[in-house]
């Protein structure tokens, strides 16, 4: 019987890797070079390298809750198990899901705004047909929607190599150019990096979705925590060599004012157009909305498992061994959202709100490893990496909401 069908494991490693790339290098550098650029000017390569080792934090202690706990709607779940509050896993699951929709509804819109530029669309009923594609991918089956993303993300990664590596052949002599940017230990200069990094921070979001296909990896116990370091340690290298090159081409001020640096860094390094730049952003932002969907429907999935949302959301397809009901209304939510129309503000609060979810994560870690002997079998974190992830989490929430406030 359909009903009676689970969800099957086909994720690899490499697939993993691939998908949690996917969910961190996403459209959304294309853009942030620019203001990180503004924020730290010269210095902005050393807040990617601060942003990087504050989101390890978080990263380390989802690595270690998916191995504790490899299941579905994975934030949800840690919760449950840390404080036994169903109300309040309920709230993080569902907090997860709309960032996920909202974030999806948001590149669908930017996807359209894109095309636009190439050929003449009716956007709401483009918009209807793009989501309606994405859906009917998601609901394909996990492998071969992955291995799909896993392609554009390639190529999406392939057009920031190219820019790193046209950036450092034209560099006449990098070490020296590079230890020029090396900051004074001043505190102006230090308030500078944090600033950056906390935009930077943004960047790195996006390897909380890998634990929610955690039913769907193989030695899931083994694989995710690799899967979330190569990541991390992947994304950290690209986005430090590209905003190296970056600010050695063109200073930071005109970064800051495109709308779009690095094709303005690619027409600078090549003299050329920068059309192909351009395609791949459309590529990336389009693959970008697909995963969050994918993510979306198993974390409603989870959900549903766990008694937490209606039962019909965990029914899985006996061909497709997807969640197609939970994935149905995934993409029905995208669409309606997506229809609204500009959903900026609400995006940036939902990025708050996903670090109010790393803050609940961290502490659910403490309080399991405080609560709990640690399992044999394999090594488990010391005891202040959830908590200094906590504060790093909360902290840069509270930094939001006063620049909210005061602005």
């Amino acid at each position: 019987m359909a009903g009676h069908a689970q969800l099957k494991r086909r994720l690899s490693l490499p697939l993993l890797v691939l998908y949690g790339l996917r969910t961190t290098i996403g459209a959304g550098i294309y853009a942030l070079v620019g203001k990180i650029a503004g924020e730290s000017g010269y210095l902005a390569p050393f807040a990617f390298l601060l942003a990087a080792a504050m989101a390890s934090l978080t990263a380390l202690s989802f690595g270690e809750l998916c191995r504790r706990y490899p299941y579905s709607a994975g934030e949800a779940f840690y919760v449950r198990e840390a404080f036994h509050w169903e109300w309040v896993s309920t709230l993080v699951g569902m907090l997860v899901v709309l960032t996920g929709l909202v974030s999806a509804a948001a590149l669908v819109n930017g996807f359209l705004g894109y095309l636009g530029e190439f050929i003449e669309i009716t956007p709401g009923f483009t918009l209807v047909w793009v989501c309606l594609l994405l859906g009917a991918l998601a609901g394909w089956g996990i492998a071969e929607s992955v291995s799909l993303a896993a392609l554009i993300t390639l190529i999406e990664i392939g057009g920031l190599l190219v820019i790193v590596w046209l950036g450092l052949e034209q560099s006449t002599s990098p070490i020296i150019t590079w230890i020029a940017l090396l900051p004074e230990t001043d505190w102006s200069n230090l308030g500078l990096i944090f600033a950056g990094a906390t935009l930077a921070f943004y960047a790195f979001i996006g390897f909380e979705d890998m634990v929610n296909v955690a039913e769907e990896v193989r030695d899931v116990e083994t694989t995710m925590p690799r899967a979330i370091v190569l990541t991390l340690l992947i994304s950290t290298l690209i986005y430090l060599l590209l905003m190296l090159v970056a600010v050695l081409t063109i200073s930071p001020q005109k970064l800051a004012e495109s709308e779009a640096p690095l094709p303005l860094v690619y027409r600078q390094l090549t003299g050329q157009d920068s059309t192909i730049i351009s395609v791949i952003g459309l590529f990336a932002i389009i693959n970008g909305a697909l995963i969050q969907i994918i993510m979306a429907a198993r974390v409603l999935y989870g959900q549903a498992t766990m008694g937490q949302l209606p039962k019909v959301l965990a029914h899985i397809h006996a061909r497709t061994q997807t969640p197609l009901v939970a994935t149905a209304l995934a993409t029905s939510l995208v669409l309606a959202m997506a229809l609204i129309g500009d959903l900026a503000g609400l995006a940036r609060t939902t990025s708050i709100l996903m670090l109010t979810v790393f803050a609940f994560i961290n502490l659910a870690l403490w309080q399991i490893k405080r609560r709990h002997v640690d399992p044999s079998g394999f090594r488990t974190l010391p005891i202040w990496v959830p908590v200094v992830g906590f504060l790093v989490s909360s902290g840069i929430v509270l930094n939001e909401l006063l620049r909210v406030l005061v602005g």
